[in-house]
């Protein structure tokens, strides 16, 4: 038995024990997991600065703090999530208990991504925990120092038995593959995602996959450009480019464009100083790998901005690419560097017709003050989200769901997402062995006079408020006697309806023969 099928073996003989359908038991992990980001963060930075040249601060701030909100909102929040959720009823069912209970759904396979190690891996993990399923960590391989310090503080918090840690490369994540999961969270690339895709065909197994693409950039003529440039700088250059949800082209008037450059150089200055090679702040390519493949990207484009470069840091500095044609090599794939593309488009039509000529993105980010064209551009566009005037702080937001469409992923998470992405919404309707007068319309033989009834039953929503509960649960009180005399001469009771505004109350009578 290979090592990854011990560890999914393990996660499974302890998911069987139930001790993740107490909420204590949750909540007790979440905490634990706080407690490791609170009291390991250096052990944490130190790791990111080895693999991404990231400072202190700058992991605190694009990695652990959102970790910390995450927890603290499932914390808070996971009684309610977790409870029944009542549902709406029909006439047929007025009487029934109708809800919706939320539960695991087992074994889930977590595959984490390097640019943003912890908060890719730790997150799906947090809404696993939350929903009480058991997951097999799985960190990149790329992120080498990261995946070798949680493989470390994980089973030093959490419980080792319920959330084993597999590290390795690509064999070791095709035999984790080979085995059967509940559920499988990926995020990384398409070409992964495919795979990954096939390989949960052999068991049917549902997928997350939180991929990526070319997210646009579209800058109005008329929108502040100096505010405008200096929000799309930080979302580019942060972490060096790589991040999936990076703009990753700008589209803009030509008339505007020299403009664009130029805010943009005098943002690269403020942020980064002028030498960005020797600026905290400022990131490295992953590997030297990546480090050729977005210097490839270069070749048919023309340089406005930055351009310096030095393969043996796997430095790549802050640029601007002007006048790019749509067939460039730039545009062919998700750049994940610190690259930015300018194409021209002459108005607001052209822009959303090259958007929607080529795959649908992870986000669309729009800056102007036209709300009408904020509208329209969400309207007939397609991506896993928009965000207006700003970059990247769509995913801090946990009220939103967070996740791809078509080619940039499916599924979706964060808050209460998470959990419900990460449970099996089970249908409950709990009836009583009463009243099988009103079955009569649904057993043979059939008749039309059948069938009208059963329309009317079936279509008609019972729309009770508070109040109108309260009013039913009394008038049933009353008429409990009437019922029974009804009963005694073959006769029953069809349904009581309340409405929206007033309470009407129906009882029809008939007797079997008639029905």
């Amino acid at each position: 038995m290979s090592r990854e099928q011990k560890a999914v073996e393990r996660a499974r003989k302890a998911f069987a024990t139930g001790r993740t359908k107490s909420l204590e038991y949750r909540i007790n992990q979440l905490k634990s997991l706080q407690r490791l980001i609170e009291e390991r963060q250096k052990e944490i930075a130190d790791a990111l600065k080895k693999d991404l040249s990231r400072s202190e601060v700058g992991t605190s701030l694009y990695e652990t703090v959102g970790l910390e909100g995450e927890i603290q909102q499932v914390i808070r929040n996971l009684a309610k999530w977790a409870a029944p959720r009542p549902a709406a009823k029909n006439l047929l069912t007025l009487s029934d208990q109708v809800y919706i209970q939320p539960q695991p759904l087992g074994v889930i396979l977590i595959i984490g991504a390097w640019n943003y190690p912890w908060a890719v891996t730790i997150q799906p993990l947090i809404g696993a925990i939350a929903a009480g399923n058991a997951a097999v960590i799985k960190p990149s391989e790329v992120s080498v120092h990261t995946s070798k310090v949680m493989e470390e503080l994980l089973p030093l918090y959490i419980d080792k038995e319920m959330y084993p840690v597999v590290t390795g490369g690509v064999s070791e994540t095709q035999e984790l593959l080979k085995q059967r999961f509940d559920h499988i969270f990926y995020t990384g690339n398409c070409a992964v995602g495919k795979l990954i895709m096939e390989a949960a065909s052999k068991y049917l197994t549902p997928v997350t996959l939180e991929l990526g693409g070319k997210s646009p950039c579209y800058i109005d003529k008329n929108c502040d450009l100096t505010i405008a440039c200096r929000r799309i700088a930080w979302g580019k250059y942060s972490n060096c480019g790589q991040t999936c949800i990076a703009p990753d082209y700008v589209l803009c008037d030509p008339s505007i464009q020299d403009r664009v450059i130029e805010e943009i150089r005098k943002c690269v200055k403020e942020f980064y100083t002028d030498d960005p090679k020797s600026c905290p702040d400022y990131g490295r390519i992953i590997n030297q790998r990546h480090f050729k493949r977005v210097m490839a990207l270069l070749q048919d484009s023309t340089l406005a901005v930055g351009g310096e470069n030095d393969e043996s840091q796997c430095y790549i500095a802050p640029t601007v690419l002007k006048d790019v044609k749509p067939e460039a090599k730039v545009m062919q794939e998700e750049i994940f560097g610190p690259l930015l593309p300018i194409i021209n488009v002459s108005s607001v039509d052209e822009a959303i017709k090259f958007i929607n000529e080529r795959e649908k993105p992870l986000a669309l980010y729009i800056f102007t003050s036209d709300n009408k064209l904020i509208q329209r551009m969400i309207s007939e566009t397609s991506s896993g989200g928009v965000l207006a005037n700003d970059c990247l702080v769509h995913y801090s937001v946990s009220s939103l769901p967070f996740g791809g469409v078509g080619n940039s992923g499916m599924g979706s998470y964060h808050g209460k997402f998470s959990f419900d992405h990460l449970s099996h919404l089970k249908g409950c309707l709990i009836k009583q062995l009463k009243m099988e007068g009103a079955n009569q319309m649904r057993y043979a033989p059939h008749t039309a006079k059948k069938l009208s009834w059963a329309r009317f039953f079936m279509l008609k929503e019972a729309q009770l408020s508070k109040l109108g509960r309260l009013a039913l649960l009394g008038m049933l009180a009353v008429i409990a006697a009437v019922i029974i005399q009804l009963q005694k001469k073959n006769l029953f009771v069809l349904f009581f309806y309340f409405g929206k505004n007033i309470c009407v109350f129906y009882i029809i009578i008939t007797s079997y023969n008639q029905f």
